[in-house]
């Protein structure tokens, strides 16, 4: 069914019979009462606090042993601040702060897997290019530049494209 088709048939229906099929599909989908309770009551700050512990849990677990270090765990985070229209500050404070987690568990246990190299270096470029898309650079360069020099400093491979993400700023 095509948009156009959709509002069609909604100006067709009655405002009670509206009302009963978005109660409905509150009902019935997940993701519909996700956003729908995001609409009508934010709380910007407290998922982001979730997210925070979600993700700093992932390199330094609170309840198991061994660290996860899992990238998708934000990368699912991000996407979904982002579909519900999350403020784009809080977004990249979230992208950043990924980036910064990461780097504190690499200092402490230098790791030897070049996956995660490589997707901390794909994280730096979004966050990069998120950023700048939504005019947060003057905001967030010294964290852009504190995570490049960690990266530097932790030796990090791949350095030459994080370099090519800094290029775009200047």
């Amino acid at each position: 069914m095509s948009k156009r088709d959709l509002k069609k048939y909604l100006k067709s229906l009655k405002k009670k019979e509206l009302e009963e099929q978005v109660l409905e599909l509150y009902g019935r989908f997940k993701e519909v009462k996700v956003y729908y309770d995001f609409v009508f009551n934010p709380k910007e700050d407290k998922l982001i606090d979730e997210c925070k512990a979600k993700i700093a849990n992932e390199y330094f677990p609170v309840k198991r042993r061994k660290p996860r270090a899992r990238r998708s765990v934000a990368q699912k985070y991000i996407k979904h601040f982002i579909t519900l229209g999350v403020n784009p500050v809080l977004i990249a404070d979230v992208m950043w702060f990924n980036l910064e987690i990461a780097q504190t568990f690499n200092k402490e246990k230098a790791l030897k897997q070049e996956a995660f190299y490589k997707s901390m270096v794909k994280s730096f470029d979004e966050a990069v290019k998120f950023t700048m898309v939504h005019g947060l650079l003057d905001q967030f360069k010294p964290r852009l530049i504190a995570v490049y020099k960690e990266a530097q400093a932790q030796e990090w491979p791949h350095l030459s494209t994080m370099e090519r993400s800094l290029d775009l700023i200047d």
